[in-house]
């Protein structure tokens, strides 16, 4: 199973902007949906019966998307790197994606590749589109700018110490010539968490902070794993709740049972009990609901 999951949280297009994006990237596919119960509906004002999640798969990396409500805006804090083939693949994917979105950097040769450009698409979720002539492939791709500006390796080596078969795969520095950056701090790093490529950067304009329209869910084995997820990335009390938090650099975590999935699309009774458990926690607490999975009320 994958380790680390990109979670998107929309307000009422969680299921269009899936099969959307499962309709222009190459091996893209939709996955289980699971629907507001009762309880849910209840706890988040959404219409009992309609869709709560919906996962979906790109280029082998897996998401899932939430209707939660227009609390949430996306930001080019975290965002989508994707390395493709063909100039064909790149003008494929820059004319879906932009179309009714908002471009940030025109596509067009620049020093890193021959073709690149960055937009925001049409739901607000932020995509970096480049001509690698290597496999189409996805990476979440990390920005530190503002006040997070110059902590994007500290960020790094943190993440890195959390995660098992975690490396550093490639930095590039700004060095003197830069006159707009701090020399040495990170114009471009690559990374490896839990067998999984990501990429930070960090720059001295804008101030992009990142939200929960954009989260990362850490499937864990054992509670053990949970406690250990948990205990380093949350730093905001506030913030916690149904197994999310949020950490020290502002981005926000889900640490659940890498079965919690599970639970909630099998039997409808046993996944509405699981539910309200997980209505009751911050932390999540892997035998309460193995316990209100297998248990009739």
């Amino acid at each position: 199973m994958q380790k680390i999951t990109p979670f998107l949280w929309f307000n009422d297009q969680a299921e269009e902007a899936a099969h959307f994006y499962a309709s222009i990237f190459k091996n893209g596919k939709v996955g289980p949906i699971v629907r507001y119960d009762d309880a849910s509906a209840h706890a988040s004002g959404r219409l009992e019966g309609s869709v709560m999640t919906v996962t979906f798969e790109l280029c082998g990396l897996h998401f899932a998307a939430l209707n939660g409500g227009p609390i949430f805006q996306f930001t080019p804090a975290l965002s989508f790197f994707v390395n493709c083939e063909t100039e064909e693949e790149v003008d494929k994917l820059w004319n879906k994606l932009s179309d009714g979105g908002t471009v940030m950097m025109e596509l067009q040769r620049y020093p890193w590749s021959e073709k690149y450009g960055w937009t925001a698409d049409r739901y607000g979720v932020s995509w970096q589109i480049s001509l690698a002539k290597t496999p189409q492939s996805i990476t979440p791709s990390f920005l530190f700018t503002g006040k997070l500006y110059t902590k994007a390796e500290e960020a790094m080596n943190f993440y890195l110490s959390l995660f098992k078969d975690s490396k550093v795969n490639m930095i590039s520095r700004n060095g003197p010539e830069n006159k707009t950056e701090k020399e040495g701090t990170i114009q471009y790093a690559s990374f490896t968490l839990a067998g999984q490529n990501f990429n930070i950067m960090e720059g001295s304009v804008g101030d992009n902070a990142y939200t929960p329209a954009v989260s990362l869910v850490v499937n864990c084995d054992t509670q053990e794993e949970i406690d250990h997820f948990w205990n380093a990335l949350s730093s905001m009390k506030e913030a916690e709740q149904c197994g999310w938090c949020v950490d020290r650099y502002g981005v926000s975590w889900q640490i659940i049972p890498a079965t919690q999935q599970e639970m909630l699309t099998g039997d409808p009774d046993a996944a509405h009990r699981v539910m309200k458990e997980v209505l009751k926690m911050k932390k999540i607490d892997l035998a309460t609901l193995r316990k209100a999975y297998q248990s009739a009320d």
